[in-house]
């Protein structure tokens, strides 16, 4: 049964991830936004693709950012973490640009697979909280996705970080979509499905 230790565990960790997002997101870092955009778009106009993977929870996060930056004009493709050192890098071509997402940086299987990214000729824009560490190092472009405590009991489990890793992907794809210029026909023409398929009263 719940007890008041493990309410108390939620209250902490519901006061602590509004204080870390609050801080994180209070610091807008636009260049980084900006180059990070260009480096995509320089790509884009030449008839290359994005791509973004990372490793354990990152991975969910990659996912999510291919289908959001897809979804609002960017066509974004997930590269699997580890199946990129076994094959996957084929879906790679020379000029393609990754995102490459870890917390640490230094996660050994993603450097693996940044390595292999790079000698098929593509670059990399790093999602990293830490702007020293070989991830970042090894990025064209880096956006910073820094918390100081993940929350929760242990303080391990990966929670705050993957808050600003997600707000980081979306606030590339609003720049992205603000270049687009993405209208509400062509959105609804790509979400033909749910609530989203259906143009408002404001834009018919």
């Amino acid at each position: 049964m719940i007890n008041n230790e493990n309410i108390q565990d939620l209250e902490r960790f519901s006061k602590l991830a509004a204080e870390e997002f609050a801080r994180y997101a209070s610091e807008p870092r636009t260049e980084e936004y900006v180059k990070a955009a260009e480096l995509i778009l320089e790509a884009k106009a030449k008839g290359n693709r994005l791509h973004i993977t990372g490793i354990g929870k990152p991975s969910h996060v990659a996912e999510y950012g291919a289908s959001l930056i897809s979804s609002t004009g960017t066509p974004t493709y997930y590269l699997h973490g580890t199946e990129a050192v076994h094959g996957s890098c084929g879906q790679l071509v020379p000029g393609d640009v990754v995102i490459c997402i870890s917390n640490s940086g230094e996660t050994a299987e993603l450097l693996n697979t940044a390595r292999a990214i790079q000698n098929n000729g593509c670059a990399i824009i790093a999602v990293t909280g830490n702007e020293n560490s070989s991830l970042a190092k090894l990025g064209q472009a880096h956006l910073y996705a820094g918390v100081g405590q993940e929350g929760g009991p242990l303080n391990r489990a990966p929670r705050a970080s993957i808050l600003a890793e997600c707000f980081a992907l979306q606030k590339l794809s609003v720049l992205l979509q603000s270049q687009y210029g993405l209208d509400p026909k062509q959105y609804v023409k790509w979400h033909p499905g749910g609530t989203l398929g259906h143009l408002r009263d404001d834009e018919k």
